[in-house]
């Protein structure tokens, strides 16, 4: 664990009961050994520095099937917040939308490409490895369409300490972030209700468990309707 005492997870250790252990006491993880090269989690950070550093009318080009999973401006209520993002990163087509809508060069579609599947992989084996810990098999996650986000917050120094985003929870399934190694900020609650940090640690990934995950974790039984 690392100060915050955050569990992690060694994906190829075949978890089990640590990781449904660390699903029901925190809800969240580090997550090593997931078979994603740094080399690809860097050239990542590249594409995603460069897109959301486009002239705002390409941004908003980037619409999307359902609301919010395109480009999301500053707003009122979290104004230092920006994104892009597709609804679906398991599909191919909904990956070159996302990268025609934003004129993506060649090569950043080839990283958005090899990154998507890499992203969509760890999330499937994820969310496997969790359903087996409570003694179920099978694909039940195989055709879940799975959300991607690429994020910026716009600090200056006189918004340090605001608030990046309001407090919430994920409405999804997981959510697997790659932050920033050189900027902190992310705060979980810990299992005693009190706000921890959570450090950036370089070449780790953190899984978050989202509003579905919980009901299926703290309900076991609920599992059993995604058959």
């Amino acid at each position: 664990m690392g100060e915050s005492g955050v569990p992690t997870i060694d994906l190829q250790e075949f978890p089990g009961q640590k990781l449904r252990r660390a699903c029901e006491e925190w809800g969240c993880f580090r997550l090593v050994n997931h078979n994603i090269c740094l080399t690809l989690m860097a050239d990542m950070k590249r594409v995603v520095r460069s897109l959301l550093d486009l002239p705002f009318d390409v941004k908003k080009r980037n619409l999307d099937v359902i609301a919010g999973s395109g480009y999301m401006a500053p707003s009122q209520a979290n104004p230092l917040y920006e994104a892009l993002g597709l609804y679906d990163m398991g599909s191919s087509q909904a990956v070159e939308t996302f990268c025609s809508q934003l004129d993506a060069s060649p090569y950043q579609r080839e990283v958005i490409e090899m990154y998507a599947k890499a992203i969509h992989g760890v999330a499937k084996d994820v969310a496997r490895k969790l359903a087996e810990s409570l003694g179920l098999s099978g694909d039940y996650f195989e055709s879940w369409a799975c959300q991607f986000r690429i994020n910026k917050y716009n600090f200056t120094p006189e918004t340090i300490g605001s608030s990046g985003v309001q407090i919430h929870t994920d409405s999804g399934f997981l959510t697997i972030l790659q932050d920033d190694e050189n900027v902190g900020g992310l705060e979980v609650m810990n299992p005693s209700g009190v706000y921890v940090a959570v450090d950036p640690e370089p070449g780790t990934l953190l899984i978050n468990l989202g509003d579905i995950a919980t009901v299926m974790i703290r309900v076991p039984v609920f599992a059993y309707l995604f058959q």
